[in-house]
């Protein structure tokens, strides 16, 4: 009866019962979708390993929760950079020791590829800290035997110095095929500041040319300036054959000049080199100490994969002693200046040269310390990438900002060959991100410049390489006043540092 009482009425209003068959039909399908929804948030909400096993879960910022487990391009490639740093410099650094009892850094879900007797086969691999994982519940279950820490995984969260400082500091190779091999150079580049604060020497150890190839080798170079006076330079170059660097270590040799990592983390620099015109003969010894926790883990500008395709450009900078002391002696014709704690600072670079400019600054300021810069590449004419501000205290990073522009006002003039050239008196940036702000204004007492159309000393790029608009590398030594407000704090300080850019 009610098989035939749906049939007449069908036939007696067909158009009106259609269109309650597909109300009802679009109610039952809507339940059915929330239904799935509710029972994968439910999954979800029990995934230990989207939530890491613990409270709290960082993520970069902009990154799309909804699509972490069920893909789109959202969730392509998930993975977070410079993992080592966020751990030590942010998570698990002193800063936040009261608040943060455990860090439990993950992998999960990386594509690699297992070769076997002739067969290529593609796994899904993870990793994790043994111990860290135990700590937040989070550990997988072992059906058999143990798991703990190997000796990997403490390197990896609790390196010692030498380990940290390897890791950072180490020597590369160009890749394959990036272009204008000739041009690369690498280097160990110190400055030291006297305790007048009215001499100071620039000390570079470089190795420069297609280290792959036969055409290179290495040069110690040494710039001794006098606040208002003279510089002098020093140099010594060496044949291929006689520098050693290695991929895995920090050390290097060029000819009888050395630096050398000890094991607790301090730089043996040794160095002889001869002065540009007379020959005056400069010798060094010195012992340089980073301080611990500020540092800059290290950044690739622009990066090359090691294959046969063609790369156009390939830059990399890592700065072990943003904030570093130096003791020890410098001697140039037997007379000698000594070092006892001296303000000083180390870093490292690496890449093609070719017609390549920027802007750059390290500085104390106070108890903070600041480290700031941008790289132009060749290829960079008429556009501009925003400066980096990294600022330290004595537990480590403090803050990242990214001001636009460095407005110079350029109130100085020296003489570079013969040429009198505009370089700057003052310099002020300025950046705000969220509620933190950042001002830093710059005085210049000192500079120096050098025409990077002759035959350089501080690099690799060879005479007449150049292809870069300023042509002037201008290299300043100055007071730096930072103030601004950084996680709800005031910032202030004062201090001194050095500075580069080009005229």
């Amino acid at each position: 009866m009610i098989t035939l009482l749906a049939l007449r009425n069908l036939a007696h209003r067909p158009l009106r019962s259609l269109f309650l068959l597909f109300g009802y039909s679009l109610g039952v399908g809507v339940m059915i979708v929330l239904l799935a929804i509710g029972e994968a948030m439910l999954a979800q909400s029990r995934d230990e390993k989207l939530v890491g096993g613990g409270q709290v879960t960082v993520l970069p910022e902009g990154m799309d929760i909804e699509v972490m487990k069920t893909g789109g391009v959202g969730g392509l490639f998930f993975s977070i950079a410079n993992a080592r740093f966020i751990y030590r410099q942010l998570l698990a650094s002193p800063r936040l020791a009261r608040d943060v009892a455990t860090v439990a850094p993950q992998i999960d879900g990386k594509l690699l590829y297992f070769r076997a007797h002739g067969t290529e086969r593609t796994v899904r691999a993870a990793g994790e800290i043994p111990s860290h994982s135990a700590a937040v519940d989070a550990l997988p279950p072992v059906i058999t035997g143990s798991w703990s820490d190997d000796d990997g995984d403490r390197r990896w969260a609790t390196p010692t110095p030498e380990e940290l400082y390897t890791s950072i500091d180490h020597f590369h190779l160009p890749p394959k095929n990036v272009a204008h091999r000739e041009s690369w150079a690498e280097w160990h580049y110190f400055n030291v500041l006297s305790s007048s604060g009215k001499e100071w020497a620039f000390i570079s150890y470089i190795i420069a040319g297609d280290v792959r190839g036969t055409q290179w080798g290495g040069q110690v170079a040494v710039s001794v300036r006098e606040q208002g006076g003279r510089t002098r330079r020093f140099t010594a170059n060496v044949r291929r054959d006689q520098v050693h660097f290695s991929t895995d270590s920090a050390d290097l040799s060029i000819g009888t000049s050395s630096v050398h990592l000890l094991g607790d983390g301090r730089y043996s620099l040794t160095g002889a080199a001869r002065e540009n015109g007379n020959g005056a003969p400069l010798s060094l010894d010195l012992v340089v100490t980073p301080a611990p926790n500020i540092l800059f883990p290290g950044a690739s500008i622009a990066e090359c994969a090691d294959t046969e395709e063609s790369c156009a450009f390939a830059s990399g900078y890592a700065v072990p002693g943003l904030r570093a002391s130096a003791s020890g002696s410098m001697c140039i014709a037997g007379v000698c200046t000594r070092y006892d704690g001296a303000q000083s600072y180390h870093d490292h670079n690496w890449g093609v040269w070719h017609g390549v400019s920027w802007d750059w600054g390290a500085t104390r300021a106070g108890g903070y310390t600041l480290l700031y810069g941008r790289v132009a590449p060749p290829d960079s004419v008429g556009t501009t990438q925003p400066f980096f501000v990294y600022l330290t205290d004595s537990l480590g990073f403090r803050a990242l900002f990214r001001p636009h522009e460095i407005a110079y006002e350029d109130g100085r003039t020296i003489e570079v060959n013969g040429r009198e050239v505009r370089v700057p008196s003052r310099a002020v940036m300025q950046d705000a991100r969220g509620t933190d702000t950042l001002r830093v204004e710059l005085t210049i007492e000192d500079a120096i410049g050098s025409d990077t159309r002759t035959s350089l000393i501080e690099r690799g790029d060879a005479a007449g390489a150049r292809r870069i608009l300023k042509p002037y590398f201008i290299q300043m030594k100055g007071r730096a006043k930072i103030s601004g407000r950084v996680g709800g704090s005031p910032v202030a300080g004062e201090g001194t540092g050095f500075f580069e850019t080009y005229r």
